[in-house]
C-alpha cells in the first residue's frame, strides 16, 4: 500500500487573494481624493474614511472589497489615499463632516431615496 502525502500549496491560497484583489479593484471606481474637490479638507477625507471602515468592518462587510489604500499623485506631490467601491465611497460620504453642504445633501438624497422604497413596499 503506497501512503500519500498531502502538501499543502500556499502559493495556490496566495494566487486566490491576488485575483481577487484584482477583482474587487476592478470594482472601485473612486478615490478618497476626489472629495477634496467638492470641498472636503485631507484630515476630513481621512477621519471619514477611518469612520467608513469601523461602520464596515463592525457590519461584517469584506473591506478588502471596498476600500483600498493607495498612492496618488495631485499637484506634483505624492499623497496616501484610498480606492472606494460605490458603496465605501457612499460610506464616506455618509461619515464625513456633516457641517459641509455635500455631506448634508447626499445624506438627504440618502434618506429620501430610502423612504420612497420602503414606502412602496407597505
Amino acid at each position: 500500500m503506497q501512503v500519500s502525502i498531502y502538501k499543502s500549496d500556499p502559493q495556490s491560497a496566495e494566487s486566490i487573494d491576488n485575483f481577487m484583489d484584482y477583482y474587487y479593484n476592478l470594482r472601485m471606481h473612486f478615490l478618497a481624493s476626489d472629495l477634496l474637490y467638492k470641498g472636503l479638507s485631507p484630515q476630513q477625507i481621512h477621519d471619514a474614511v477611518v469612520k467608513a471602515m469601523k461602520v464596515a468592518k463592525s457590519s461584517k462587510m469584506n473591506i478588502r472589497e471596498h476600500f483600498k489604500p493607495v498612492f496618488s499623485s495631485i499637484d506634483k506631490e505624492v499623497i496616501s489615499d484610498c480606492k472606494l467601491s460605490r458603496l465605501g465611497y457612499g460610506l464616506v460620504l455618509m461619515n464625513a463632516e456633516t457641517n459641509l453642504s455635500v455631506v448634508g445633501e447626499w445624506q438627504r438624497k440618502v434618506l429620501e431615496k430610502f423612504l420612497t422604497t420602503t414606502s412602496e413596499h407597505n
